[in-house]
């Protein structure tokens, strides 16, 4: 019987890169997600691909309700996840502390936080069911530094690592591994979601530089979740080889 993991915010980056890579080995998928068209368009790949078994849940994890409307809404069988990969998460904006705008900031703390607390509020009751699951939160370099301009999405992301080593403790006793995985530098939509569609100055983030891409964090979480019953990798820190810490990038002329 193949095993089921649950992805968020599978639309993109290393979320549908996952998605991709789990299919391959053989993993039944709920994919979730706000945007419904990419994630129809994410099964359709999937499908045709790797002939692998997809159920779509269309919400918005910052949403309580839908997100415990939607997850309850599975049947038994898909409540069986064994596989929980909270990727869901983002950074907006760039500023000091004393001049960030209020939304964006309540956007980074009900995504990255508020949303994980979310889905594994639904999800956990089901693995402490069964005894068995295993639970990947997406953390940050920026979960382990704090850089300045990034005070709050620093904030959440040390709230990622902190309620993953409580939750790890909680779980103990019923067997659930929890970890965190923690990329750096990811070329995907985060820059140009930081700097709300600004693609240029997105795009000079990673000017010469070689960043990690969503396939290298997507294979990482594959070993995690696929080593023995008696191993739990409880944190990974993942940077490109050209990046030192938040602040230090070597890039070539």
């Amino acid at each position: 019987m193949s095993k089921i993991a649950l992805i968020t915010g599978a639309t993109s980056g290393i979320g549908a890169a996952t998605a991709h890579l789990l299919a391959a080995n053989g993993f039944d998928l709920i994919l979730t997600g706000r945007r419904n068209k990419r994630l129809v368009e994410l099964e359709n790949v999937l499908s045709s691909k790797y002939k692998a078994k997809c159920l779509l849940l269309c919400f918005d994890v910052t949403k309580a309700e839908q997100v415990q409307s939607s997850l309850h809404s599975l049947t038994a069988n898909w409540k069986a996840v064994d596989v929980l990969i909270n990727n869901a998460g983002l950074a907006v904006g760039l500023e000091s502390v004393d001049s960030g705008e209020i939304e964006d900031w309540e956007r980074m703390i009900d995504t990255n936080i508020k949303g994980l607390l979310y889905v594994s509020r639904s999800v956990v009751p089901w693995m402490k069911e069964r005894k068995t699951g295993h639970i990947i939160n997406i953390s940050s370099l920026a979960g382990k530094e704090s850089y300045p301009m990034g005070g709050v999405y620093c904030g959440t992301k040390h709230a990622v690592e902190a309620i993953t080593q409580a939750m790890r403790i909680e779980l103990l006793p019923y067997g659930i591994k929890v970890g965190t995985i923690a990329p750096g530098m990811v070329d995907t939509e985060f820059s140009n979601v930081r700097f709300k569609g600004d693609n240029e100055r997105a795009k000079n983030v990673y000017k010469g530089v070689t960043p990690l891409s969503p396939a290298d964090i997507a294979e990482t979480i594959l070993f995690v979740i696929t080593r023995p019953a008696h191993v739990n990798i409880g944190d990974m820190l993942i940077l490109a080889t050209a990046q030192g810490s938040a602040r230090d990038v070597f890039r070539n002329p």
